[in-house]
């Protein structure tokens, strides 16, 4: 954890694409109040084979442009051209957009067979590169508990390894719950050079279903006391949020007195439960 010291904190929020004008209003009203916060800036996120794309741009333009705070976008490569993502490149430049989140990303439900022309996340942050220099910051995806398609945790290692090689700025983690699971993927990515801001990637716990369903389907492990709390609570909506609450706090504190540089939350497009944790922590805006 030696180098994760030597780094700015940054604090950041991820939303996803609204889908109506009723989650455009809702996900405006929680920017609105996680901007007090002045976080460095608000990541997008893209679905699905890029199956977002035109809400993504929607959403990263009124971020940056009407509300005046960076957005990151994010890129996802998987099924796609060289030349579609060059126009998805040349279409943030001529916005002013200079952070990215670069992503493998996931195929289409249903689809099958061709991966496209950049397979891997690293095929996608070396042809940024190419195309681009360094007009963009490029955030990649980091897996303290290894990603749920990796043969190996070393060979997990490895992979991200590339994305750092081919010119990633900085590294965003998969939620987790577990503190020392991000601790030993740091010390295991400084044995290997690895020295780039790896960020913890937060998730507030508000409905234990809906994370239950998450974590299975991305790998990220829910500790067997926490499920078994949680569990407990049934229905009892209240109290399953207050313990989500005092959790995540205490995994904050933890990650942030080790030296973690910074926090970036999923807000799931809801601002309470994030508010809260923040202001348990007692950090300041900016």
């Amino acid at each position: 954890m030696k180098s994760q010291r030597a780094h700015e904190k940054v604090f950041s929020f991820e939303f996803f694409p609204p889908k109506s004008d009723e989650g455009a209003e809702k996900l405006r009203k929680a920017r609105e109040a996680l901007a007090t916060l002045k976080p460095k800036f608000f990541s997008v996120t893209y679905g699905a084979g890029g199956s977002t794309q035109t809400r993504t741009l929607d959403t990263v333009l009124e971020i940056q442009r009407d509300a005046r705070f960076e957005a990151a976008p994010h890129l996802s490569c998987i099924g796609s051209t060289r030349e579609h993502v060059r126009e998805i490149l040349e279409l943030y430049r001529r916005n002013d957009i200079r952070h990215i989140v670069a992503l493998r990303g996931d195929m289409p439900s249903g689809m099958r067979g061709d991966p496209g022309e950049l397979r891997y996340a690293n095929e996608l942050v070396a042809f940024i590169r190419e195309e681009t220099g360094d007009h963009f910051f490029i955030e990649v995806a980091a897996y303290p508990e290894m990603h749920p398609q990796a043969p190996s945790y070393q060979k997990d290692l490895e992979n991200f390894k590339r994305k750092v090689e081919a010119g990633a700025d900085s590294a965003i983690t998969q939620y987790f719950y577990n503190a020392e699971a991000y601790y030993h993927f740091v010390d295991c990515c400084e044995k290997m050079d690895v020295t780039l801001p790896i960020v913890p990637g937060i998730m507030p716990i508000t409905n234990y279903t809906q994370l239950a369903r998450f974590s299975d389907a991305c790998g990220a492990d829910i500790p067997r006391w926490i499920r078994k709390r949680l569990e407990g609570y049934g229905e009892d909506m209240a109290s399953i949020r207050a313990f989500g609450e005092e959790v995540v706090t205490r995994l904050c504190e933890q990650l942030l007195d080790a030296g973690a540089p910074g926090l970036h939350f999923y807000t799931m497009n809801q601002s309470k439960a994030t508010l809260a944790i923040w202001n348990n922590l007692g950090l300041k805006a900016g």
